[in-house]
């Protein structure tokens, strides 16, 4: 992994490190992550929700609440009363027109007040900003081999496309999510953060966060010794994961993540939003533009994660195979 110098950031309040939480709607209702933020406030920890402001699909290949649930708008809006921050998440959790997505912007200012600060894709989206080949600059033909059985169209960025809402994203929207480290601090992978792509005219900054998509990978980010490197090398993470994925059983939160995150708000760290720390961040750098050095970097960061992950996913469903287990054991 290429490394960049830390330059010893200094936190409001005299923090050593900075920390937050981007959670990815996808499969939430109240009940499956209502206890967790509960368990979030009570700590001290002010983090991000993402939203979609539209209904729900429910035949779709995710689903979840939206905005256009009673019981989970007054939730949302409880959230943003006691400081945490609601983001986009794509308008619903299927593929939208350009006039869906106008419709879905103005319907999130409408019920949350203002327009969202931050935004990340949904999963396979056809209107997806910059995503699929055009989220690389160096790295396209080996990203097109990879994902060359399973190829989607991603438009949000072509004018010519009735997806298309790229002038909507750079006049309402400030930070957009991209690359996603198994890195607890991120000014190790993308210091510039947030940043600039010039070859990307249609989002204003772009950010990084940490790879924390479920329960189980949510406690390998936090571990004891991640925690204390974050906080020793006056790191910054986001960690970015999906509350409604195994966080909560029965209305009680996981007992080692409950464990983790009361370590974590312990320590000397700074615990807001996603748009607070970006802003702050904003304000410390001379520059948003990212160097080219360094954007290549991450990219080839990003996709050997990929194929790590790829490689490791495919041997963890052999050693659970019954026949693997039959072939390891006369091996």
């Amino acid at each position: 992994m290429t490394r960049f110098a830390n330059n010893m950031n200094r936190f409001p309040g005299n923090a050593k490190f900075a920390f937050s939480i981007f959670d990815d709607t996808d499969l939430s209702t109240v009940e499956n992550v209502a206890p967790i933020y509960t368990l979030l406030g009570e700590i001290g920890m002010r983090t991000t929700k993402s939203v979609w402001p539209l209904a729900s699909v429910a035949d779709a290949r995710v689903g979840g609440a939206s905005l256009q649930d009673p019981d989970y708008l007054a939730f949302v809006l409880g959230l943003q009363r006691t400081g945490f921050e609601i983001a986009l998440h794509n308008v619903r959790n299927i593929c939208s027109t350009r006039s869906q997505i106008k419709a879905g912007l103005d319907e999130f200012k409408r019920l949350i007040g203002h327009d969202p600060r931050v935004h990340t894709n949904h999963a396979g989206n056809r209107e997806n900003m910059y995503w699929g080949p055009a989220r690389f600059s160096t790295v396209t033909p080996f990203y097109r081999a990879m994902t060359s059985l399973h190829r989607r169209k991603f438009e949000g960025h072509i004018e010519s496309s009735s997806c298309f809402w790229g002038d909507m994203c750079r006049h309402r929207i400030e930070y957009v999510r991209n690359f996603v480290f198994r890195e607890i601090n991120l000014y190790r992978v993308n210091p510039t953060m947030p940043y600039r792509d010039e070859q990307k005219p249609f989002v204003n900054m772009w950010f990084s966060s940490s790879e924390a998509s479920d329960c189980a990978t949510f406690c390998e980010l936090l571990s004891e010794a991640n925690q204390d490197r974050l906080d020793e090398e006056h790191g910054i993470c986001i960690a970015y994961t999906h509350f409604a994925c195994d966080f909560v059983r029965d209305g009680v939160v996981h007992p080692r993540v409950e464990y983790l995150l009361r370590r974590l708000a312990r320590k000397n760290g700074w615990f807001v939003p996603v748009s607070s720390l970006l802003d702050f961040l904003r304000q410390q750098h001379q520059t948003t533009l990212i160097p080219k050095a360094e954007l290549e970097a991450m990219e080839r960061e990003w996709l050997l994660d990929r194929v790590a992950g790829t490689v490791k996913e495919a041997v963890r469903k052999w050693r659970a195979h019954p026949k693997s287990k039959g072939h390891r054991a006369s091996a």
